[in-house]
C-alpha cells in the first residue's frame, strides 16, 4: 500500500509531506490516524477476546473474524509512528528498516483483509449451494489450511512493497531530514507494475469472486423461495460493503495515476494525483471500521449479555450457518421428485440402509428403519450419486 501523503516530486516518485509542518494536510491525516487507532486497536482486541474466551463453538465465520480482527489489529500499531512523523516535524525518526516495514505489513493487511472477506463469501456460496460439499469442507484442519494459504498468500503479494519505499534526504531550513517515501529510481514502468498490480490483486480478482459467489447465493436462495436473511449474512454483506467504501477510492487513484504515466510517459509531466493522501488514510481507517459493524450487528444482545454479547453474535453466525445449509438441502430436495426414495435406494444398494428423520420417510421406508444403522454422512450418498 503506498502511504504517500504528500505531492509529487517527478512523475514516479511521490513524497508523504515532504516537509511535514503543520499544515492542514498533515493535520487531517493526523485525526484521521488517531481516531482509527483509538477506536480500531482497542475494538479489534476486545474482538479478539470475544472470540477466544467467550464464544464457545467457533463457527467458520467467527473464525475468519477472528484472523481479520488479528490484521487490523496489528496494522494500527503502526499508527503512532505515522502520528510522530505528522506532528513532529522532523521527517522520518525510525530508520530505513521501520520505513520499510510498517508499509509492507500495512500491504499485508490489505490482501489479508480482502481474501478473508473471500474466504466469507466462498464459504456462504458452498453452504447455499453445495451444502454436502460445504460439510465435508467444514472441518478444522481445512479451515487452518486455508488461512495458512491466506496469510501466506498476503506476505507473498506484499513483496514488490519494500522495494518501492526508501529513505530519502531532503534539505529544510538549512538542515537535512529522512523522508520515508515511495521511490521508482526514475522509471515510469515500475510504478505502472506497482499500482497495477496492488489494484488487479487487491481489488479485481477478489471482488470479482465475491461478486460471484453473491449473485449465486442470491439466485439460489430466491429460487428456494427463502427470503430470510440470517445474522451471519448481514454481518459478512456489512464488512464486504464497508471494505469496498474505503478502498475502491485508494484503487481509483491507482488506475488514474497509472493511465496519466503511460499517458505523459514521455513529457515528464507530474502524475501523483492530489487525491492520494486523502484516499490513503481513508483506506487506513477501514481497520478501524469492523468492531463498529460488529457493536451494531449485535446490539441486540448487548442487554442480555453485557460484555459477551459479541461472543452471542458470533454464536449467532453458527446456528444461522447451520440453517442456511438445511435451506439449501431443502431447495435441492423439493426440486427433484422423492429426494428420501432415491437415497433410500441407493443406500440399500451399497448395503447401507438410510434412516429418515421425518414422518414422510418413515411411511416411505415401511417401518424398517427402527432397527437399522443411519448413514454416517449424507455426503457419502452424495459421491455414489
Amino acid at each position: 500500500m503506498n502511504f504517500s501523503l504528500g505531492s509529487s516530486m517527478n512523475t514516479t516518485t511521490a513524497v508523504p509531506l515532504s516537509s511535514p509542518p503543520k499544515n492542514i494536510s498533515a493535520q487531517i491525516g493526523t485525526a484521521i490516524l488517531t481516531l482509527a487507532f483509538l477506536l480500531g486497536f482497542p475494538g479489534n482486541m476486545f474482538v479478539v477476546w470475544s472470540v477466544l474466551c467467550r464464544v464457545k463453538k467457533r463457527s467458520v465465520t467467527c473464525l475468519l473474524v477472528l484472523n481479520l480482527a488479528l490484521a487490523d489489529g496489528f496494522v494500527l500499531l503502526s499508527a503512532p509512528l505515522f502520528i510522530r512523523f505528522l506532528t513532529a516535524g522532523r521527517g522520518w525518526e525510525f530508520g530505513s528498516p521501520a520505513c520499510k516495514l510498517v508499509h509492507y505489513l500495512s500491504s499485508v493487511n490489505m490482501y489479508v483483509s480482502i481474501y478473508l472477506i473471500s474466504l466469507m463469501s466462498m464459504d456462504r456460496w458452498l453452504a447455499v449451494t453445495r451444502p454436502f460439499v460445504s460439510q465435508r469442507m467444514r472441518t478444522k484442519r481445512s479451515l487452518l489450511v486455508l488461512l495458512f494459504g491466506v496469510w501466506v498468500l498476503a506476505f507473498l503479494l506484499s513483496l514488490p512493497m519494500p522495494f518501492y519505499r526508501s529513505i530519502i534526504k531532503i534539505p529544510k531550513n538549512n538542515i537535512t531530514i529522512n523522508i520515508c517515501m515511495p521511490y521508482h529510481w526514475g522509471s515510469v514502468g515500475h510504478p505502472v507494475f506497482q499500482y497495477l498490480f496492488e489494484t488487479i490483486m487487491g481489488c479485481l480478482v477478489p471482488f470479482s469472486l465475491i461478486s460471484t459467489c453473491y449473485s449465486s447465493v442470491i439466485c439460489r436462495l430466491q429460487s428456494a423461495k427463502f427470503q430470510r436473511r440470517g445474522q451471519g449474512s448481514r454481518l459478512i454483506l456489512l464488512i464486504i460493503v464497508t471494505f469496498a467504501i474505503f478502498w475502491l477510492p485508494y484503487h481509483i487513484v491507482n488506475i488514474t495515476e497509472v493511465a496519466c504515466l503511460l499517458k505523459n510517459y514521455k513529457s515528464g509531466k507530474g502524475c501523483s494525483p492530489g487525491a492520494r493522501p486523502t484516499v490513503t488514510a481513508f483506506a487506513y481507517f477501514s481497520s478501524a471500521v469492523n468492531p463498529i459493524l460488529y457493536v451494531f450487528a449485535g446490539s441486540s444482545h448487548i442487554r442480555q449479555a453485557g460484555l459477551s454479547f459479541m461472543g452471542r453474535l458470533f454464536e449467532a453466525t453458527n446456528s444461522e450457518s447451520r440453517t442456511t445449509s438445511t435451506i439449501a438441502r431443502s431447495g435441492r430436495s423439493g426440486s427433484s421428485p422423492d429426494e428420501s426414495s432415491v437415497l433410500y435406494t441407493l443406500s440399500t444398494k451399497i448395503g447401507k440402509p438410510f434412516k429418515g428423520k421425518g414422518k414422510e420417510r418413515s411411511s416411505s421406508v415401511a417401518g424398517k428403519e427402527a432397527n437399522e444403522p443411519e448413514l454416517k454422512t449424507l455426503a457419502t450418498v452424495e459421491q455414489i450419486e
